[in-house]
């Protein structure tokens, strides 16, 4: 990519909630933006959103909506993306993917920019982002990965924003139920099309995505495949579980990892008070810990609770606490595009 003073960008899915997390993380950031162009479906075209403090009318994606644009952030799903990718990257515009369309393609890069910016330098146009739960793992487990990673168990608490606004909206009225008649209505979780259905208010659902015919789910699934991807280890053992949690915003893990060599509780939190965008709140004395209410509106992944195994010196046990719409989708996607910029 060329350098330049500023660059010509297009967001798809604009009008989504990564895509506006997306143009407030642009703002943040400051990211150096000529212009830029809001894209979407015809559904949700011709509203106006703010970037910047100027008012931009949200257009209908087309492969021309791409001509004269640099950079493309995409978050409209994979239907969309396998659509409008290969589109994008004709007319010269290099496509930071937010979907799943593109994350295990092996001409792909999947990056998570503090662990892995070097995969950068043979995109082919496009570049995946990785899934939320899996990105806020790789910066937690980067900062220990010289002392040889040999087996990663995580469990995640997963909110339900993670599945979208409509996911937000039944949880609210769950809990409205339950407030003006005592009893939990049932609204769409775990999935919205399948006729099962659980109360997700005041409840735990180890279920994210669907169920695969090995026993796990997709979600899990992106977590091993992911991670190996990400840290460019094809056999690490990755053993997942994941599951939704009554919380809006903010997904947290549960992780024990086993390394090659012993490791101890002070040796990881030295590592990780050292480690890029990764902030250790591990004051058990005082109370101190991660929770996504911490994490919310931040752009930084949060870790604590770092332990030794009561039985086992190589192994270590810790919690990861992120925003998912913002590390986990809108704030990384940025953070490729500058690293993109700053190797141009």
């Amino acid at each position: 990519m060329e350098r330049k003073a500023a660059y010509r960008l297009a967001i798809l899915g604009a009008t989504g909630a990564v895509g506006r997390a997306m143009i407030r993380t642009l703002e943040r950031r400051g990211f150096p933006v000529e212009s830029i162009k809001l894209l979407a479906s015809e559904r949700s075209a011709n509203q106006t959103l703010t970037y910047a403090g100027q008012a931009i009318q949200v257009e209908v994606a087309k492969p021309e909506s791409f001509e004269d644009v640099d950079i493309a952030l995409f978050s409209a799903g994979a239907g969309a993306s396998e659509r409008f990718a290969p589109e994008a990257v004709k007319r010269g515009a290099i496509v930071v993917d937010n979907s799943s369309a593109f994350r295990m393609a092996e001409h792909v890069p999947l990056v998570v920019p503090e662990v892995n910016a070097h995969a950068l330098d043979g995109h082919q146009g496009i570049i995946a982002n990785p899934n939320c739960s899996t990105i806020q793992l790789m910066v937690a487990l980067n900062a220990l990965k010289e002392f040889g990673l040999e087996r990663v168990v995580i469990s995640t608490y997963q909110a339900v924003s993670g599945m979208g606004q409509t996911a937000i909206d039944a949880l609210a009225q769950e809990v409205e139920s339950w407030r003006q008649h005592g009893k939990v209505e049932e609204t769409i979780f775990p999935l919205a099309n399948q006729d099962v259905h659980y109360p997700m208010a005041f409840n735990v659902l180890p279920q994210c995505d669907v169920f695969l015919n090995n026993g796990y789910t997709k979600e899990e699934m992106k977590l091993v495949n992911e991670s190996r991807k990400i840290l460019e280890m094809p056999e690490l053992a990755v053993s997942p579980t994941a599951v939704r949690v009554p919380v809006v915003y903010g997904h947290a893990e549960s992780v024990a990892v086993r390394f090659q060599t012993p490791v101890s509780a002070a040796v990881a939190r030295e590592k990780m008070h050292t480690a890029t965008n990764l902030v250790v709140v591990d004051d058990p004395a005082n109370y101190l810990y991660p929770h996504p209410q911490m994490a919310s509106d931040t752009g930084e992944t949060y870790v604590g609770r770092i332990r030794q195994d009561l039985e086992d010196p190589h192994t270590l046990l810790f919690f990861v606490v992120a925003d998912n719409l913002l590390k986990g989708a809108a704030w990384n996607a940025v953070q490729i595009a500058e690293a993109l910029v700053a190797r141009a």
